[in-house]
């Protein structure tokens, strides 16, 4: 059933990884360490792993790492597909799933981009790149911490409705803020009724789409992949145990492997509770952490460890 999870993966090179490993995850897996860690470019080196079916969809997901991170920055929809992969130097990940590289080669005026899934290799010229489609796997969704853009929301809101899923859609929004009775797509813009009336997503705040992103994105990414970058964002502690108790649920229920970062205790703490609450195993913490060399190691806990942290009152994040 789980035949498609990701379980372990070697990072030989990428942004600040060079020869990382991790192993050990399962349904739900939680990231954390400290600031400027590298717990984004980790989920983005999966992600990108995962995407590497074939050129289209692996040269999208190199170029969406840049995309997530230039969107507040940038007008991202006017730059050109070299404008995003020439950002990446070097990329070359094994997992259990797929063996993937990218580079650049440049001598002189000539420029060759080099890519390698499963040792096929292929290399195309800066023309060629260029004229790619932007091709993204259907079930994988990477949500950064301002959730979805109103047109991924519309894609994923539409899988909700191919499963006639609107009614407990609404029930988990209602339970988040008890003014909104419902969501709906109009025409190409995501809206929440509250008193009988119609309002655009964002007037009630990033911490609410942030949420309906998440949700929506467990149903669209269905026998898929649900990569998450700050699950607290806009989410108050006193809501986070229910919001975990319906991502571990959907998780469970759509057979979503979901990756999520965090730099939060409280919601590190709440996961480990929320976890032994309701008997969910199929769950990993790994902490990122610099050995005396400054090197990036991986340290992973599965749910006995959690459990017994928990139960003996031992501080999870410093393992």
């Amino acid at each position: 059933m789980n035949e498609h999870f990701l379980t372990d993966i070697e990072i030989k090179e990428f942004k600040c990884f060079t020869d990382f490993k991790a192993e050990g995850f399962k349904r739900v897996n939680l990231i954390g360490g400290k600031n400027n860690i590298g717990k984004t470019a980790f989920m983005e080196a999966c992600y990108i792993n995962l995407h590497s079916k074939d050129i289209n969809t692996m040269l999208t997901a190199l170029g969406k790492t840049r995309h997530n991170r230039e969107t507040v920055n940038l007008s991202v929809e006017n730059y050109s597909n070299l404008f995003f992969v020439n950002s990446i130097k070097d990329y070359k990940a094994n997992s259990n799933l797929v063996e993937s590289s990218f580079s650049i080669n440049k001598t002189g005026w000539k420029v060759e981009y080099v890519f390698s899934i499963d040792n096929k290799e292929t290399i195309l010229q800066r023309d060629e790149v260029e004229s790619f489609d932007i091709t993204y796997a259907p079930n994988i969704y990477f949500i950064d911490n301002y959730g979805l853009t109103n047109y991924q929301l519309n894609q994923a809101f539409q899988s909700i409705q191919k499963q006639d899923k609107e009614s407990e859609l609404n029930g988990f929004i209602h339970a988040f803020d008890s003014n909104i009775e419902s969501f709906k797509v109009i025409g190409d813009k995501p809206l929440c009724k509250s008193k009988n009336e119609y309002f655009e997503i964002t007037e009630f705040g990033d911490g609410l789409k942030h949420y309906i992103s998440i949700i929506c994105a467990l149903y669209a990414s269905k026998e898929g992949y649900l990569f998450i970058d700050e699950i607290e964002n806009g989410i108050h502690h006193i809501q986070i145990d229910r919001f975990w108790e319906i991502i571990l649920t959907l998780a469970k229920q759509n057979n979503c492997q979901v990756f999520t970062t965090t730099h939060s205790k409280e919601t590190l703490e709440s996961f480990a509770r929320v976890c032994k609450k309701i008997e969910e195993r199929d769950i990993s913490y790994t902490t990122l952490v610099k050995n005396k060399q400054q090197d990036i190691k991986a340290l992973t806990r599965d749910y006995d460890m959690i459990s017994d942290s928990l139960e003996n009152g031992r501080e999870l994040r410093g393992w």
